[in-house]
């Protein structure tokens, strides 16, 4: 049996319909998917989603539409249908992992897991090669998924040896669930204490990432940043056949028309040659480049959430628009299911528009530098490197100038010898206003210049910055219209009320306090120290005060005929 990209969704859908049913309702009833808190499976969590990463990609490749005779105003219900239906066939990873019931959610996800690595195994045997990349297509797509599958595989035999050993031991469930994680009291107890001094960092600390042990990302985190990367690989991929098919057909192209040119007695088709070769090489050497832009940005992402929801803890909103101070509670509700898709296609567009970008300045580098040294026009090239960068200094001269002018000659001395700058106090005030006339022309023109430098700015770092869903790229004032920077911020302020150590750490407090008050009501009750482990009981009140009263008569009868009469 062959099987090609596009049986994959019913598949997909076969299985989901024999196990998903059958499985994932009981487990999702009794243990929820939780993407927001900080979780001990949260990196099986990301490899759970990375396992998913080949059914995203076939979503951007409209593979769950195969009706291609039904209207094109139908293919927008079609993709969610796709949507919903790969979302249904992964959902019992999830489920299976964040069950309080650890023994059935390792048993059942260990063999879904193994249902569906076995399947994809099968499906990569029969016929490894394809339609799209050719030799060993499916090898090349497939393998992240696969090391994702025998990373669950591995999880869930560990989950389900970890939920044995309690019961061959004492036969008796064993249930860790807590209300308040260790960093969590871990970070509220070192703002209690006096703040260390501070340590010699290391230049790794410095410059790149500094570990902070009282704070952990949300699993909702590390899967967007699991499945980004793994996103970018196949879309990396995608894009080296397409530059392959692009390649072929101009080759085929040229060919053809240096035929016909030499059919007419004309061969001047070098120049086009030549550009060919030089797209080519630009273009795989800003593959890498564009790559590790797009990877950094994942990591880079990951650090500004934590310095964020750090300020957002400490009180520090200064850092956020004056628009984005106050979010409404449905947008921040929206962001968190809206988070995770957003930025994974932010970065998939963003590593596109960043190569285009890369792939644009290497060629006008090569035409601009190299080829003119190639062709033996290095002396011209220099001539005119020369008077470029000659105007551009007499322009920046000019700039400087009147700054220097105006601190010298047109601003009063300082007030104290201490002070960095002049006072804002003109002085040679008729000189200044003959100063300001005559540099008015001039001004002129370099305003245009200004104004092309502004553009040339705006347009480079928009498209740089096209992924970086954490900062807005729009000017101040007009960030309401960045939808992936108001998802950010909601996303932020929903993460800060609930994940809020301080705040966890009350409610804990206060729910065991309630605890303690109810056991205290009874007059003999037995607990568990949760130091040692033993256990102890604790009377209330009113019977240890009787008991106080018999042992201090028992010891001094005669303050028995000084007690008072009811």
């Amino acid at each position: 049996m062959q099987f090609n990209i596009g049986t994959m969704p019913f598949l997909s859908l076969m299985i989901s319909l024999v196990i998903c049913f059958s499985t994932c309702i009981i487990i999702a009833y009794f243990g929820p998917l939780d993407l927001m808190g900080v979780c001990s499976s949260r990196w099986a969590m990301g490899f759970a989603f990375g396992a998913t990463a080949n059914k995203v990609m076939i979503l951007f490749a409209d593979g769950y539409f195969p009706l291609r005779v039904l209207p094109q105003w139908i293919k927008a219900i079609a993709i969610l249908i796709g949507a919903t239906e790969v979302g249904l066939s992964s959902y019992p990873f999830f489920a299976c992992l964040s069950t309080p019931m650890q023994f059935m959610g390792a048993t059942l996800g260990f063999l879904y897991t193994a249902a569906w690595f076995v399947i994809t195994a099968v499906h990569i045997g029969q016929c490894p090669h394809g339609e799209i990349l050719g030799y060993y297509e499916k090898i090349i797509f497939y393998w992240p998924s696969l090391v994702c599958q025998l990373f669950l595989l591995g999880k869930f035999t560990h989950m389900l040896i970890k939920a044995s050993w309690p019961r061959f031991q004492t036969g008796l469930p064993t249930d860790n669930t807590t209300l308040l994680e260790t960093h969590h009291a871990q970070y509220v107890q070192q703002l209690l204490r006096r703040p260390p001094l501070k340590p010699q960092k290391s230049w790794i600390q410095q410059h790149i990432y500094e570990w902070d042990p009282y704070f952990q990302f949300p699993s909702r985190m590390i899967s967007t940043t699991v499945l980004a990367i793994i996103c970018l690989y196949m879309f990396a991929v995608i894009e080296y056949y397409v530059y392959k098919l692009v390649s072929c057909t101009l080759v085929i192209l040229i060919s053809s028309y240096e035929m016909l040119l030499v059919s007419s007695n004309v061969s001047d088709i070098q120049p086009l040659k030549e550009f060919i070769e030089v797209m080519e090489g630009v273009w795989i050497f800003t593959v890498g480049s564009a790559s590790l832009t797009s990877v950094s940005y994942v990591f880079h992402i990951l650090a500004c959430y934590r310095k964020h929801i750090k300020r957002l803890r400490a009180g520090q909103k200064e850092f956020l628009p004056k628009l984005f101070s106050k979010v409404s509670s449905s947008q921040s509700v929206v962001t968190i299911a809206r988070y995770s898709g957003w930025q994974i296609a932010y970065l998939v567009w963003g590593y596109l528009v960043i190569h285009i970008m890369q792939c644009l300045f290497g060629v006008m580098l090569i035409y601009g530098l190299v080829l003119p040294v190639k062709h033996g026009q290095g002396i011209e090239m220099a001539k005119s490197l020369g008077t470029g960068i000659l105007t551009i200094a007499i322009v920046i001269g000019f700039i400087v100038l009147q700054i220097t002018t105006a601190r010298r000659f047109f601003l009063q001395p300082k007030i104290l010898q201490d002070d960095k700058e002049k006072p804002l106090a003109l002085d040679n005030r008729k000189v200044f206003h003959n100063f300001n006339y005559f540099l008015f022309f001039s001004n002129v023109m370099l305003g245009l210049s200004a104004c092309l430098f502004r553009l040339m700015c705006s347009v480079v770092l928009g498209a740089w910055l096209i992924a970086r869903i954490d900062r807005t790229i729009m000017p101040k004032g007009y960030e309401a219209a960045d939808m992936g920077y108001k998802t950010w911020i909601g996303m932020l302020f929903m993460d800060h009320y609930h994940t809020n150590p301080i705040l966890l750490c009350f409610g804990h407090h206060l729910a065991a306090k309630c605890i303690e008050n109810q056991q205290q009501r009874n007059s003999y009750s037995c607990h568990i120290d949760q130091s040692t482990g033993k256990p102890y009981f604790r009377v209330s009140k009113k019977a240890r005060t009787r008991w106080l009263l018999l042992y201090t008569l028992l010891k001094n009868p005669c303050l028995s005929a000084h007690r008072k009469l009811k």
